[in-house]
């Protein structure tokens, strides 16, 4: 026989085989320590302690000392000491070592050239703005140098570096004052901890230019395909092949690939899927926009495609680098018409075309002298530049491309906190790192600092040390009411209902696994989480 406690379907009943409890959506006011009901909201058994609601069977809260403060609703985990603290991702440290300590630098690019070694090449202002290099070797998460050699006695600028992988050679590119300002190439050997060079060659046909030389190694026909803006024939855009021999580089004939007018910068990058030079360049004819444009090597030339605009606004400090992994194209740059933002956008080559994603902002605010880098170890993209909007501290960010598209890590990381101007970047492939090479305008001086990019988005989140929720806001060393297994917490935004989500390094949630993949648990609404511990 049935028994009925209460006066209606809210209250308990004691059937003759069941207990039927009360349902609600929220917790009882007034509860006495052993009361129960139905929490409809979350489908969860829910009983008050004495001090709280909890979840029954496993659900509930646990009582920790806060390591740290910690806000409404953060991601927990405890530590090998038996605290608790938010999850978040922690700063990588960066050492940095002076390649020139004596004199301030300018036009500042670096490249690899195996053995766990690059080439720095540099204006050295003091000393006449000559041209110099120095050869730095990478030992874990440092870099030593040898001693700085001059490669022209005269004012150098415009300075731009590559590495001929099949000769074992380096090839710098400059503007030389002191020879009419001419384009000019020379060629470096590197063996230890010192470079030596051969005889400067004019490229080019007596030309010069305004905007920074760019090259890439075409490894698929051995060739230097040397990028620049031709300032004596109205600032067209050329290219220039060259073929390195012993410690010499010979060239062919310059083509044009914008014939109207280059504005104020060039990069390229060697597509080693499709075995194609890509080229961007703001082009001046039309506004500036970002434009790119496919360039196949044959012999001592090279022909073009058609170019295609990448960013209708223009543009500037841009640079690229190859994705091989994902066989794409990625280019960095300056968004001059969106408030000078840090911008990427991924290009996928077919053919003698290139077509692109949509752009990303990596960088919300002023953000100058882009630089990037492929770590294929790691599948990352990695770009180094200067934030403006941070008192131009040289700064660094990773990004992954998917499909066509790249995201990046939060928060970008200062490399140098100090102004910080003319960052370049290379991957050291022996090292699994990076190099970025700067100068120091607080101290004049040039500066260098290895990267490891597993560092960039460290976090003290493991796939095992994930407790749960913070009930409430805590001090640090305060008893923390944890929301553990089984319970729900209700301090969320934005969550996707019905959906698994998943810790992220930073504490965030996503619906997306990060690494390591650790389960919050599933959202019941936009602002509740069943946790998963």
């Amino acid at each position: 026989m049935a028994i009925f406690v209460g006066s209606d379907n809210n209250d308990s009943k004691i059937r003759d085989n069941r207990v039927g409890l009360a349902i609600s959506t929220s917790n009882p006011s007034s509860p006495d320590t052993g009361d129960a009901y139905y929490n409809s909201t979350d489908n969860k058994l829910t009983v008050y302690n004495g001090s709280d609601w909890a979840s029954a069977g496993g659900g509930g809260t646990i009582d920790m000392v806060a390591s740290g403060t910690l806000a409404n609703g953060q991601t927990v985990i405890i530590q090998s000491d038996g605290a608790v603290a938010g999850v978040a991702s922690t700063a990588p440290t960066f050492n940095i070592t002076a390649f020139q300590s004596s004199n301030a630098v300018k036009h500042v690019n670096v490249a690899y050239v195996g053995s766990n070694k690059v080439v720095i090449a540099f204006e050295d202002q003091p000393s006449g703005s000559r041209g110099a290099a120095v050869v730095g070797t990478i030992s874990g998460s440092t870099i030593s140098f040898g001693t700085i050699v001059e490669f022209d006695s005269s004012f150098s600028y415009n300075i731009g570096i590559v590495y001929d992988s099949d000769n074992d050679r380096v090839v710098i590119l400059y503007r030389d004052n002191g020879n009419s300002n001419y384009s000019t190439a020379i060629v470096g050997t590197v063996s230890g901890t010192s470079i030596s060079f051969g005889s400067p060659v004019v490229f080019g046909g007596n030309t010069y230019t305004s905007v920074p030389i760019r090259a890439v190694f075409d490894s698929s026909n051995n060739k230097v395909v040397v990028v620049y803006q031709d300032s004596n024939d109205s600032n067209k855009g050329k290219a220039i092949v060259g073929t390195v021999s012993g410690n010499s580089i010979s060239f062919g004939t310059a083509v044009v690939f914008e014939s109207g007018s280059v504005g104020n910068w060039v990069s390229a990058a060697f597509d080693s899927t499709n075995n194609k030079v890509v080229i961007a360049y703001d082009d001046g004819g039309n506004s500036n926009y970002g434009t790119a444009i496919v360039g196949t090597v044959s012999g001592t030339s090279i022909s073009f495609g058609s170019a295609a605009v990448f960013e209708s606004a223009s543009i500037y400090h841009h640079h690229m680098t190859f994705d091989s992994t994902n066989s794409k194209v990625i280019i960095a740059y300056r968004d001059t018409d969106n408030s000078d933002y840090g911008k990427a956008v991924v290009g996928t080559v077919s053919g003698t075309s290139i077509s692109f994603g949509t752009p990303v902002v990596f960088q919300e605010s002023d953000t100058r002298y882009i630089t990037a880098a492929y770590d294929s170890t790691n599948n990352k993209v990695v770009i180094a530049y200067i934030n403006n909007g941070n008192n131009s501290y040289g700064t660094v960010i990773r990004g992954t491309v998917s499909g066509t598209s790249i995201s990046f890590d939060t928060p970008s990381h200062v490399f140098h906190s100090d102004s910080t101007d003319y960052p370049s970047i290379a991957y050291d492939s022996g090292n699994s790192k990076l190099v970025v090479a700067y100068r120091d305008n607080e101290n004049d001086l040039g500066e260098a600092t290895v990267i490891d990019s597993t560092t960039l988005l460290s976090t003290n989140l493991t796939s095992t040390n994930f407790l749960g929720f913070s009930d409430a806001a805590y001090s640090n060393g305060a008893t923390a009411n944890i929301q553990i297994e089984g319970s729900v917490d209700d301090a969320q935004s934005s969550l996707t209902t019905a959906k698994t989500h998943y810790v992220q390094k930073d504490g965030s949630l996503s619906t997306t696994a990060d690494t390591p993949s650790v389960e919050a648990g599933t959202a019941i609404s936009s602002t509740q989480i069943i946790v998963k511990g």
